[in-house]
């Protein structure tokens, strides 16, 4: 069996364990390199770690029945004890969707088509100083090898992806070939299966009209099956009124394995300031409630602007835009942790839009010069 060289070895050679990883052949027996585990038991934890954990089958079935392991023994868990390669498959490496709630991450701009090295960086600001568990991907970059470097850069920081198909605003036929690129890499990359928790068409296809919403199914349902031996499910990022000026689209929702759910109280036309946004909130996420099957749910696209440009106007002449605000919809979110986790499905799990200004004006935790601009540390668990 090949031997992996120790970690101080590979920082000596300037590698990481996951460019040795892409160094191996498909075929490569990844499972001989992993943590391994007697028959029936779930993982082990290092005496330090303080943890107490059953090792019974029976709860080990019962947690693979719910969809997912236990907190922290799974993948993006915080605390997860990640093995250097992981296992044969990713059937059980998921954390269980129920404990998916509160804050999970940030939605991430990537259409300055970011280097490696600085994607490995602001993953690890986003892993370690957020403890985030996600980043949901948005926007596109076409260069060759890009998702490649993003599966690399989340491996490496024990973050989740949530991969995107993006349409864009020009009408043009760009997203098969963006797809199709997506789907290659997500079968060619050994590691891309550990770390994609899902891939979302978006962003707002049915609301900016992109595919009639029968075809949005027929595409998800493709996808679906295209991405089956993978275990990744699909769904699309869409608005509550994307769905509902198409009547519904309840074959869209029917498609989808999760929802993810585009929630920017500030357009509302009864919008004024984020701390009176509760309810605009409620009304959007009771729709989907009402017609998403209980499916699990996320608020991928979620946010409040800190300034007005001419792409973000509000459509109420009370809604207020401002630092203050953006700080005060992120908390008002906070503050309703245990409704949102009390939601069916196993409570919503809610991103920040977006990480940094530079990346799309007004909305991000940082702004253009990676500043913070108000104290961002929302719960990750109620």
């Amino acid at each position: 069996m090949m031997r992996l060289p120790p970690r101080t070895l590979l920082c000596a050679l300037g590698l990481s364990v996951v460019d040795l990883v892409h160094g191996l052949p498909l075929d490569f027996p990844y499972h001989a390199l992993s943590l391994r585990q007697p028959s029936g038991s779930t993982l082990h934890p290092s005496p330090s770690s303080g943890l107490t954990v059953s090792h019974g089958k029976r709860d080990l079935e019962e947690r693979q029945d719910s969809g997912g392991l236990p907190s922290p023994l799974c993948f993006p868990a915080l605390g997860f004890p990640k093995p250097l390669v992981p296992p044969l498959d990713n059937t059980h490496w998921w954390c269980d969707p129920s404990t998916e709630y509160a804050f999970v991450g940030f939605s991430y701009e990537v259409t300055d088509c970011q280097s490696r090295e600085r994607l490995i960086e602001e993953f690890r600001d986003i892993r370690y100083h957020f403890n985030s568990r996600y980043v949901r991907l948005y926007g596109a970059c076409d260069r060759e090898g890009f998702y490649d470097d993003i599966v690399a850069a989340a491996w490496e920081n024990s973050l989740g992806v949530h991969a995107l198909v993006w349409f864009g605003f020009d009408g043009s036929d760009i997203w098969i070939s963006r797809r199709d690129a997506l789907f290659a890499s997500l079968h060619a990359n050994p590691l891309a299966k550990f770390v994609t928790r899902g891939v979302q068409f978006g962003s707002e296809p049915l609301y900016d009209n992109v595919l009639p919403h029968q075809q949005l199914a027929e595409q998800v349902l493709l996808a679906k099956a295209n991405l089956s031996s993978l275990n990744i499910p699909v769904t699309v990022s869409e608005l509550a009124y994307g769905y509902q000026e198409r009547g519904g689209a309840q074959d869209v929702l029917d498609a989808v394995d999760f929802i993810n759910i585009h929630m920017l109280p500030f357009f509302s036309q009864n919008a004024s300031t984020a701390k009176n946004a509760w309810p605009l909130v409620m009304n959007d996420l009771n729709w989907f409630i009402k017609h998403g099957d209980g499916k699990k749910m996320y608020f991928d696209e979620n946010g409040w602007p800190s300034v007005t440009s001419p792409g973000v106007q509000p459509n109420s002449p009370n809604a207020v835009a401002d630092v203050k605000n953006e700080h005060d919809y992120y908390v008002l979110l906070d503050q309703h942790c245990e409704d949102l986790k009390a939601v069916e499905g196993g409570g919503i799990g809610w991103f920040a839009h977006i990480y940094s200004d530079y990346m799309e004006p007004g909305y991000g935790i940082y702004n253009s010069s990676m500043r913070m601009k108000f104290p961002f540390q929302p719960r990750t668990a109620c």
